[in-house]
């Protein structure tokens, strides 16, 4: 900084040094450009003195320096000014803060009684002077750090209101002191606020905080906006200033902003019916299907084996449905343990268990208002989980765990299996009236033998998938790796083969797959493999997906089918999780 944000102070501190020596006074700061002056240099301010001057010398050396024969002193002899100089005397005083030059102030005689003074008095001048350099040096101190402060809460202040949650900060006695632009918006507000008493200002509060001021970190509030009571989470942060408590910040979460941001997160997965690969018989009946209700409103059950593209329907019909442009939530009720699916589906308040979060969660159905939730695995969900959604489906609302009131929501509902839930409803672990409310619009996804007229069109769309993301130069198949795949059952449907093109366009070396990059298991058949010896190595994760997919595909139509599984493979159900995500199987 120069000392021009002073320019006011120091055209008053260069008048006073004039009044008490009677001796014009010039000031310079660090470009050697004049910001104050007495006499013959008032009118001179804003002009620049000489490169090769004592000024100069005096800034760079931080040293006084006295000149009584201008005429013949080495410095003014340097001076492109020095046959025409007027002056008897001149003393150059440098002004420092912090160990940097910041300008110097000059004392310029131009009569011999003037520079008889300047000799006569070198001693008290230079104290003098001194102490006025060091008078500007501690109002230009006093002034950087006045605009660092504007500045630092400046940023503050810009950071504040930047923030994507109302923020407030209040003394001990509730008396606000900053707010940003977002706490107004929210509660409603108009004016300044300053000073004022945050709870006389937040009378709105449907659940009050002066009941849990001092005592609670967060918890959830209620606040009326235009008519309708919005729900939310406060958090309490202290603030401490050398170890005593002088004050809060608290910040605001509208549920419904947490909503809506998580909506914006999740709502560019567009896939549509169009999109998915296919044109046989079974798979048009089954987009058309999916089209049809996509047009509804009611709940649609998709069924069928292990990697038909059930979530893939279910995407393809929220997005063609009037609920396109609202979030579609997915929640897999086979993976999350029932303990856990409870709190997910449905949220809790805070304090409704041990370990429960402060000011609640909300729950997946409250993120899915106003669009879709895919309940995948329907079949895996306990009886007692099913008796709450049959509930929501039933009354549109949900009540959540340890809440009081019940909480409206509009969601549509896509459930899917692989599991014959007619058979469970007869066996009693499926409740009978939930799958009816289920079931009001089955669509069956064919397995992939039964659509093998597709394999040829499915196999273009996924090489030139993988051989771009993959940056292989491959193009196409040969001939007799499309019969091959055509001959094979397919126990992992869409999905396994999608793992076999992406493992064959690794291995291939050319422009097209051809049979000798194919897995042992589609050129050799079954009983061949257990009963010829052969010389070629199967990698041990091929055949460990093959076990997985055979152990999935036994066990598909009991209620604990994963655990069945993992079971007959010898390993944990967390490990055929793992596994199952490993090698990219639906589950």
């Amino acid at each position: 900084m120069q000392l021009g944000i002073i320019k006011d102070d120091i055209q008053n501190i260069a008048e006073a040094i004039e009044a008490v020596l009677n001796i014009d006074v010039t000031i310079v700061n660090g470009d050697l450009v004049r910001i104050a002056g007495t006499g013959v240099y008032f009118d001179k301010v804003g002009e620049r003195v000489g490169e090769y001057s004592a000024f100069k010398k005096s800034y760079t050396d931080q040293s006084i320096i006295f000149i009584d024969d201008p005429k013949n002193n080495r410095i003014c002899r340097e001076c492109y000014g020095n046959r025409s100089c007027r002056e008897y005397g001149e003393v150059c005083c440098p002004i420092v803060y912090d160990d940097k030059s910041y300008g110097v102030i000059g004392l310029i005689a131009f009569t011999e009684e003037q520079s008889v003074f300047i000799q006569s008095k070198k001693g008290d001048l230079i104290n003098f002077l001194g102490k006025m350099a060091d008078l500007i040096s501690s109002k230009l101190k006093a002034q950087i750090t006045t605009i660092e402060l504007d500045l630092e809460r400046k940023k503050l202040e810009t950071l504040f209101d930047s923030m994507d949650k109302a923020v407030v900060s209040v003394d001990m006695s509730g008396k606000i002191e900053k707010y940003n632009s977002k706490f107004s918006k929210m509660f409603g507000l108009h004016g300044d606020i300053s000073g004022k008493n945050f709870f006389d200002e937040l009378s709105i509060l449907k659940k009050p905080l002066s009941s849990n001021f001092k005592k609670h970190r967060s918890n959830s509030f209620d606040y009326e906006n235009m008519g309708h009571v919005v729900k939310g989470i406060y958090n309490m942060s202290r603030i401490d200033l050398n170890g005593e408590l002088r004050g809060y910040v608290i910040d605001f979460i509208d549920k419904s902003e947490a909503i809506k941001n998580y909506n914006e997160m999740n709502k560019d997965y567009k896939i549509k019916l169009e999109n998915i690969i296919g044109c046989s018989e079974t798979i048009m009946r089954s987009k058309q299907e999916a089209l049809v209700a996509s047009k509804s409103t009611s709940t649609v059950l998709i069924t069928g084996e292990s990697g038909t593209g059930k979530e893939l329907f279910a995407r393809a019909i929220h997005n063609h449905s009037n609920r396109s442009e609202n979030p579609f939530v997915t929640v897999n009720c086979a993976a999350i343990p029932d303990n856990l699916l409870e709190s997910e589906l449905f949220g809790y308040e805070e304090g409704a268990f041990t370990g429960a979060k402060k000011g609640g969660k909300i729950g997946i159905f409250e993120l899915a208002d106003k669009g879709s939730i895919f309940l995948d695995e329907i079949g895996d969900m306990s009886l007692h989980l099913q008796a709450k959604l049959l509930r929501v489906l039933q009354e549109k609302e949900l009540n959540k765990l340890g809440g009081g009131a019940n909480i409206h929501v509009d969601v549509r509902i896509i459930s899917a299996t692989n599991k014959d839930l007619e058979k469970m409803v007869a066996e009693g672990t499926f409740r009978e009236d939930l799958f009816y409310r289920l079931n009001v619009m089955p669509i069956k996804l064919p397995s992939l033998s039964d659509r093998k007229g597709d394999i040829p069109l499915i196999i273009d769309y996924m090489i030139k998938e993988y051989s771009v993301k993959l940056n292989k130069p491959v193009t196409g198949v040969d001939a007799e790796v499309v019969q091959a795949m055509s001959e094979y059952k397919w126990p992992g449907n869409i999905r396994e083969l999608q793992n076999i093109i992406e493992y064959s366009v690794n291995m291939s070396s050319g422009g097209n797959i051809s049979i000798d990059t194919l897995p042992k298991k589609l050129t050799v058949k079954p009983v061949e493999r257990r009963s010829e010896a052969t010389d070629e190595i199967i990698p041990l994760e091929e055949l460990e997906k093959v076990e997985i997919l055979k152990a999935l595909e036994k066990y598909k139509d009991y209620k604990k089918d994963k655990d069945l599984s993992a079971k007959a493979l010898g390993i944990s159900r967390s490990t055929l999780y793992r596994k199952l995500e490993k090698y990219e199987i639906e589950n």
